[in-house]
């Protein structure tokens, strides 16, 4: 099977972050997934962005929540880009998408969008939050998912399993060769984040993984000449 690489926040590595320049970056240089952030504004816009606040990726601060679509608009996401609705980013590249939601109100929003422009196809759902993925899961029956984790044990798989859940998107530095195992055992694919080094390359190809999420476009090049 390939070895995947998807494009964290675009590929924020050479671009800013969760931008459309960033996007379509990761579009052109052939990623096989883009990885993107969703929160939702005051009025209910899906915004992209990692942050729930926007003091560290613009020149504005305060919480998205309390920020309309039309203030979030005017503030400079990085290079003059501004920050994106969902919708803008299934326009901008082809590449399939995955969407990470951080609370039930956003799965709820996606879920909206993402039937109304019959996307669900293109769009594997993300989060670190179990309720969120069984709150999209049971909004989109047959959707895909994958469940994120930083600090996990083996009852990772369980958790991903209970929800319905496909795929495990884990920290690779904690990552081992039995949890591996177990999640390819239970019909989990793993992908590692993430995959920013020719080191962090080998370990994901010795390791077994079924792809990286990294922040540069290069690694897409090295993944082909690993094995």
């Amino acid at each position: 099977m390939p070895f995947l690489t998807i494009g964290h926040r675009g590929v924020m590595g050479v671009e800013p972050e969760n931008t459309l320049r960033s996007f379509v970056r990761a579009d052109r240089e052939g990623m096989d997934a883009i990885e993107l952030d969703l929160h939702l504004s005051k009025d209910g816009a899906l915004v992209v962005m990692h942050d729930a606040d926007v003091g560290r990726t613009t020149d504005g601060e305060g919480p998205i929540a309390d920020l309309t679509l039309d203030e979030l608009r005017g503030l400079d996401a990085g290079s003059g880009e501004r920050v994106p609705v969902f919708e803008e980013v299934l326009d901008a590249v082809r590449a399939p998408i995955q969407a990470e939601i951080k609370d039930a109100a956003a799965a709820r929003a996606l879920a909206e969008v993402l039937r109304r422009r019959d996307a669900t196809g293109r769009v594997e759902v993300i989060s670190f939050h179990d309720a969120a993925l069984a709150e999209i899961a049971k909004l989109l029956p047959g959707v895909r998912t994958g469940l994120v984790a930083q600090y996990y044990g083996l009852d990772v798989v369980d958790r991903a399993k209970a929800v319905g859940a496909g795929l495990l998107v884990l920290d690779i530095t904690r990552l081992t060769l039995e949890l591996v195992g177990l999640a390819h055992a239970a019909g989990l694919k793993v992908i590692g984040w993430v995959v920013n080094t020719p080191e962090h390359l080998k370990l994901a190809r010795g390791l077994g993984l079924d792809g990286g999420t990294t922040d540069f476009p290069e690694i897409k090049n090295a993944a082909r000449y690993t094995a």
